[in-house]
């Protein structure tokens, strides 16, 4: 319910939030979550590709053109990683859920 209403009220987009990194969020029994029409939802690279739970998402806002982000791989369910790029230079932002029980993502 809190994952719903962040994402689906207007507040973060008229307060100007771009991106948002979301851990352990809600998934349905399809392997999804949810996302309004504002955001792009990115999943890790391995998301749907193992039967490990996902555990970090990064929403984009939709508004942000295409060609100036990308997603990079990374080898885990835990981590999220996008970059983008812009006059300025490139920004790579990591999402990293640390499972409180083990080191595998560190």
């Amino acid at each position: 319910m809190c994952q719903h209403n962040i994402i689906s009220n207007n507040d973060l987009v008229r307060k100007g939030i771009s991106i948002i990194a979301l851990q352990e969020p809600t998934i349905d029994a399809n392997r999804y979550t949810l996302a309004s029409k504002d955001w792009i939802l990115i999943y890790p690279t391995l998301h749907r590709k193992t039967d490990q739970s996902t555990r970090s998402v990064t929403l984009i806002r939709s508004s942000i053109k295409s060609d100036a982000w990308k997603q990079l791989d990374f080898p885990s369910n835990n981590v999220t990683v996008i970059q983008l790029r812009g006059e300025w230079g490139k920004l790579t932002i990591f999402n990293i859920y640390n499972d409180c029980h083990s080191d595998e993502t560190i």
